[in-house]
C-alpha cells in the first residue's frame, strides 16, 4: 500500500495533486489536510498556501481549491487527516520531505495520517495508503507507474 511514481505519462509533472488524487478524490471528503515542508510553483491563482508558514491545516474545501488550481509541490509533506486530529504543528513544522525514512514502506512521518504524499525534488512522488481499498483504487488507476515502494527500494537504493 506504499507506492512511488516515477514516470509521468498520466501526471503532468511531479507532484501534481489534481492528478495523484484523482482515483481517490471522491474519497477524501472527510478528512483535514497538512501540508508542510512545501516548496511549489503557483499558477498565480489565489491558494491556501504560502511561504510565510511552515505548516497549513486545511479542511477539505481548503485543499479543494488547491487541487483546482493546479500547482506544482517540488517539495513536501501532504497528510490526510481525521478530521476530530488535532496535530502538533510544532513537531510537524520540524519534518522534510529529505528525512530518509519517507522511503521505508509503512513509515508515517504524521501518524495520524490515512493518505501520506510526499514530493520529492519534483522527480518522484511517494504515497502511502493505510486503507486498502484507497490503495487498490489508486494502483488500478496508475497501473504500472506506480511502483511498489519496497520493489523500488531493493532495486533502486
Amino acid at each position: 500500500m506504499n507506492w512511488i511514481i516515477r514516470s509521468t505519462k498520466k501526471v503532468k509533472f511531479h507532484t501534481n495533486l489534481q492528478e495523484v488524487l484523482k482515483p481517490v478524490w471522491d474519497d477524501l471528503a472527510v478528512y483535514n489536510w497538512i501540508l508542510t515542508d512545501l516548496e511549489f510553483i503557483s499558477t498565480g491563482q489565489p491558494i491556501p498556501i504560502n511561504y510565510d508558514q511552515d505548516v497549513f491545516i486545511l479542511n477539505c474545501q481548503q485543499l479543494e481549491q488547491l487541487y483546482n488550481t493546479n500547482p506544482q509541490i517540488i517539495w513536501g509533506i501532504i497528510s490526510a487527516v481525521p478530521d476530530n486530529i488535532n496535530p502538533d504543528t510544532s513537531i510537524i513544522s520540524t519534518l522534510s520531505a529529505e528525512d530518509t525514512s519517507v522511503w521505508e514502506p509503512n513509515h508515517f512521518l504524521i501518524k495520524e495520517s490515512i493518505l501520506e504524499i510526499v514530493a520529492f525534488d519534483s522527480g518522484y512522488t511517494i504515497i502511502k495508503f493505510k486503507d486498502k481499498g484507497l490503495s487498490d483504487k489508486f494502483k488500478e488507476y496508475f497501473q504500472e507507474q506506480a511502483v511498489d515502494l519496497q520493489k523500488f527500494n531493493e532495486k533502486y537504493m
